[in-house]
């Protein structure tokens, strides 16, 4: 446990976090939107600093990021809580933690999970992501403003050495915490889960205006992004909806690789099914449509769907098969057929 950062004092030992953008107000004793950082006789904290609940070396892939560091590792680090509640979340049984009935669900409980967990410090985290040879630490699995001190403890000593560091985010941090991430911060996927302000805040419990600021905040700032949108069956699938989602990008920047994911039954959406797949190939055509220089579809099987092409010419550059790398075509950045540039880092 470690005292929190961005929060403010007010009367009676409220606190207001301002690290995300719902701006609890706590009260002492109580736990913020999240329900990792608590009001401790007028004072914030973050509950599960050094806790971490998952810690796994992937591919860079999974996160997903395609043109950040392709074909390398990167250390995959998470602790629970979250500050959105999407009904299709994939990774529920850590990002929902301590919310009502859902404690039940799991195989923990509350009161002793918290002082149950390896305590892993920001050294050992390093020490373990070098060991693996990774070229990054991903900060995922459930939503890393949560756990911002931790991340920031962390990056800072992994910028030294010349490790990057990734967000895998929701996108819903102030713009103060998004300013003082930046100094360390080298990438993030950001999710842009729905374009209708109704279905933020009816069924992920947020605000999209604050989601579309933090995109552009960053892309203005020089992080590196990328942008999945999970396509679910009548919540925001409607061709309209992906449109003004691919304008949207195109409008912050055409270079922003858009990964449309498949959804699959999940969490409180047992019952929808799963995304047809001409839906997915229409919300391809759109994103292209809208000048994307590069659009994939994720959990299909379609040939080519995950594989870079040259925005110009159309050469496959990057063939892939699941998160595995086959045919990287891409030299000193450039396409070797028409020599022109692809975006990222490479």
């Amino acid at each position: 446990m470690i005292e929190a950062a961005f929060y403010t004092k007010n009367n009676d030992n409220l606190v207001i976090c301002n690290l995300c953008r719902h701006n609890c107000r706590i009260k002492d004793g109580k736990r913020g939107i999240c329900n990792v950082r608590e009001n401790k006789d007028g004072r914030l904290y973050s509950i599960f600093y050094s806790r971490p609940c998952a810690m796994a070396v992937d591919p860079i892939e999974k996160k997903p990021l395609f043109h950040f560091l392709p074909a390398s590792k990167s250390f995959s680090i998470a602790t629970f809580g979250c500050n959105f509640q999407c009904d299709f979340c994939q990774n529920w049984d850590i990002s929902q933690y301590g919310r009502g009935s859902l404690t039940d669900l799991i195989t923990y409980k509350q009161e002793s999970i918290e002082n149950r967990l390896e305590e892993v410090s920001p050294s050992e985290v390093l020490r373990r992501a070098i060991g693996a040879t990774c070229k990054s630490i991903s900060y995922t699995y459930s939503e890393p403003t949560i756990f911002y001190e931790y991340a920031r403890d962390i990056a800072i000593i992994a910028k030294k050495v010349g490790l990057k560091n990734i967000f895998v985010t929701n996108g819903f941090m102030t713009r103060s915490v998004i300013d003082e991430a930046s100094a360390w911060l080298d990438a993030a996927n950001i999710d842009l889960k729905a374009f209708k302000k109704e279905t933020y805040k009816k069924v992920i419990k947020a605000d999209l205006n604050g989601v579309l600021d933090s995109i552009a905040h960053m892309k203005k700032l020089g992080i590196w992004i990328e942008i999945t949108t999970l396509l679910v069956p009548k919540l925001n699938d409607d061709e309209s909806e992906i449109t003004d989602i691919a304008n949207f990008i195109a409008g912050v920047g055409k270079e922003i690789p858009w990964h449309i994911s498949r959804f699959h039954p999940q969490y409180k959406m047992q019952k929808v099914p799963i995304t047809p797949i001409d839906k997915m190939v229409k919300a391809y055509e759109i994103g292209k449509k809208a000048g994307l220089k590069y659009v994939y579809l994720g959990n299909v099987s379609t040939r080519d769907a995950e594989d870079t092409f040259c925005w110009n010419c159309g050469k496959m550059l990057i063939e892939r098969t699941g998160y595995n790398i086959g045919n990287n075509l891409i030299r000193n950045g450039r396409c070797p057929t028409c020599n022109s540039l692809i975006d990222g880092l490479f």
